[in-house]
């Protein structure tokens, strides 16, 4: 499965708080141009450079959506804004109300950032572990030198040290991409879970049919770079539920939107979990071997030589 890059907690709670002002502005009345506008303060005030831009594309009379996404390009730091830039597309295609849609926007960005800083929270632990124990061996050459022996000259000016030092490097070296496998393996699948049910629930707010709201989102989202499979099953089940119990798709689509990313809460904590128990196997492994081959065996060999030439 192909893992989907999306941005930090810290670019969708900013992008939240954007989407929220405009859907207030909007919702009183103001035009979509200068709700934008609006966003730019005029004292002067630091904001992010992508919103400048944004709004400059705007004034000149570039679709929204169009203008986020010549502002932010392919950025993987850029999700919050490709999710508005497609969520602005769904809505204008499928005639759904803007202040509503925003405000619903808004609430799915910050519920997305939620998930994002619990999932980092739980990896946290075990990923410091990581980089903590991979500082073992040269603990071990320190160790050596504060006792006085020449563990250092031990390495690199004997054979039996050459011997250690090359298969203690190989040994970290290995350690360290098993690390990082292990670390990439427990990432997240997808870092913008239930955005696109949120996005199909847009476009069937608007009025639009099954057919012709799935295809607006499938086309919103292509051109915005969001990952529409990883929920392609559950949209489609959701809408066959709608069209059997003959309920409105919208709030059953909002609602699975809310229990995916229930599941990837727990999903991140589950792979942290996890990780937390297999990076044992490089400490076990590659770390503690090259720790006795860097560390406790150069002093080892000082020990026997300085013995044996005193003798």
């Amino acid at each position: 499965m192909n893992r989907s890059t999306a941005g930090s907690p810290a670019d969708q709670e900013e992008v939240a708080s954007l989407v929220q002002r405009l859907a207030v502005l909007l919702a009183a009345g103001v035009a979509p141009p200068s709700a934008w506008g609006y966003l730019v303060p005029d004292d002067g005030q630091a904001v992010p450079s992508t919103l400048v831009e944004v709004v400059s594309a705007i004034r000149n009379h570039t679709a929204a959506d169009d203008a986020i996404l010549n502002a932010v390009g392919g950025s993987p730091e850029s999700a919050g804004w490709r999710g508005l830039a497609a969520a602005w597309g769904v809505a204008s295609a499928a005639g759904a109300p803007l202040a509503p849609t925003l405000a619903e926007l808004a609430a799915s960005l910050r519920d997305l950032a939620e998930t994002g800083r619990e999932v980092q929270v739980a990896l946290a632990a075990p990923i410091a572990t990581a980089r903590m124990v991979m500082a073992l061996p040269a603990v071990g050459v320190l160790f050596g030198l504060a006792l006085g022996f020449d563990t250092l000259g031990t390495l690199f000016g004997t054979p039996a040290g050459l011997v250690c030092l090359a298969a203690g490097v190989g040994l970290m070296v290995a350690a360290r991409f098993w690390n990082k496998r292990l670390v990439r393996s427990a990432a997240p699948v997808a870092h913008s879970p239930g955005l696109t049910l949120d996005l199909v629930a847009i476009a069937v707010s608007g009025g639009a049919s099954i057919e012709r709201a799935t295809q607006t989102v499938d086309d919103a989202c292509r051109r915005s770079a969001i990952p529409i499979e990883q929920d392609r099953l559950a949209i489609d089940s959701v809408l066959h539920l709608s069209r059997r119990a003959g309920v409105p798709a919208a709030a059953l689509l909002r609602s699975e939107a809310a229990e995916v990313r229930r599941r990837a809460r727990s999903d991140g904590a589950r792979r942290a979990a996890t990780l937390s128990v297999t990076l044992m196997l490089p400490l076990g492994l590659c770390i503690l071997p090259a720790f006795m081959l860097l560390g406790v065996a150069p002093l080892l060999i000082a020990v026997i030589s300085s013995t044996v030439a005193g003798l």
